[in-house]
């Protein structure tokens, strides 16, 4: 018989871990402040934060119990030895299969043999899917694409950190350098807890810094343009201009991650642009809202950008489409929304002296036209 839930070999290592919890919080807090004016006791903190995250790590081995293998995607199912996302596979085999698919070619290195062929057996059953023309079908997809971009949005985000994007602010800040090491101890530990979680598998587990942000990046453009051919567009946009702590790490990211970033950017742009024209009111203004996140979140990046000399990322065309684009996209805003737009605008544009790119001058003066009648008006 199965241990049960409540039962004391169940609740006193959850126990002991809480109290390990408490104890750590309230030591960490006491030195935090002393920290700033002491280095010594800066490594003790840093020494306590990695030894106590060591410790979590290894605790769930003389505690199954606290062992909930949240780290694989896949779980068993009772039926069967088949093995199946954890989340985002819906209620149909087809759906699951597509999830898990997906799912591979997120983690899969790029170098793999293999990689290939998974990625084209996921498109073909979304091209599939698409063909038969149910809808039941197409949500399918947008199900199992809408999973995956969430998936790979995250793990973007998590591999600009893990190049040594500071998290507390610009490089060279105070607050950016301490987080910046505190990221270091926590890598480390992972790292070793990779290691053994791989030699005690088998090696057969593929370890996640295997991505680098750059697979991630066109793979989220790709999963990007499947959900919008089902019908998924708006989805993805949320989520796109959700992503600012992603567009902050950005602006400082390496010149080949921030092109990639830029084309996904100049995709949602263009896709944006249409969303919303036909619906009622209430959804044109949520969508309004999403336009204006974005703009905010994204505009920063394509002043700042290294949009490449010897191989531009956008071609002369396709900076001056997704510039009237902008256009189109911020003269549909309202007028505080516009100044919020172009005043961020203008400023990382009159900062950068590498980049002449987008030209926004045009809606600037149109801005400034409007704001000028209003007043007039007053």
């Amino acid at each position: 018989m199965g241990m049960m839930e409540g039962s004391p070999t169940t609740i006193a290592p959850l126990l002991l871990r809480n109290l390990l919890t408490s104890m750590f919080i309230y030591a960490e807090k006491s030195l935090v402040n002393l920290a700033e004016k002491y280095k010594l006791l800066e490594v003790i903190r840093y020494t306590l934060i990695a030894s106590f995250l060591f410790l979590l790590r290894v605790l769930p081995s003389f505690f199954p119990s606290l062992n909930p293998n949240l780290d694989n995607p896949f779980k068993p199912t009772k039926k069967a030895d088949i093995y199946v996302p954890a989340c985002g596979g819906g209620d149909s085999g087809i759906g699951r299969a597509l999830s898990q698919l997906l799912a591979i070619v997120n983690d899969i290195p790029v170098s793999s043999r293999k990689y290939e062929v998974v990625r084209s057996l996921a498109e073909r059953l979304i091209d599939e899917n698409n063909g038969e023309g149910v809808e039941a079908l197409r949500e399918v997809n947008r199900t199992a694409l809408s999973s995956a971009l969430a998936r790979t949005l995250g793990q973007l985000e998590a591999a600009a950190v893990d190049r040594g994007q500071d998290a507390g602010g610009e490089p060279g800040s105070a607050s950016g350098t301490a987080e910046f090491r505190l990221s270091r101890v926590v890598r480390l530990v992972r790292s070793l807890g990779n290691a053994r979680s791989r030699v005690g598998s088998g090696g057969g587990e593929m370890s996640r810094s295997e991505n680098s942000a750059e697979k991630l990046a066109a793979e989220l453009l790709w999963l990007a343009q499947k959900l919008s051919a089902c019908g998924g567009a708006e989805e993805a946009l949320k989520r796109w201009a959700g992503a600012s702590n992603l567009a902050r790490l950005a602006l400082w990211a390496e010149p080949r991650l921030q092109g990639f970033l830029v084309k996904i950017s100049a995709f949602f742009f263009k896709q944006a642009k249409d969303i919303g024209l036909d619906e009622t009111e209430e959804s044109k203004e949520q969508q309004r809202h999403t336009k204006v996140k974005m703009l905010i979140s994204w505009l920063p990046l394509l002043c700042r950008a290294s949009n490449g000399t010897d191989v531009p990322v956008l071609s002369i065309s396709e900076r001056t489409e997704l510039e009237s684009v902008l256009e189109e996209t911020i003269e549909l805003l309202e007028q505080e929304e516009q100044e919020q737009v172009l005043s961020l605008w203008l400023h990382h544009f009159t900062h950068c002296p590498s980049s002449d790119w987008p030209n926004l001058h045009a809606s600037y003066a149109r801005w400034c036209n409007s704001s000028r009648r209003l007043l007039l008006l007053q």
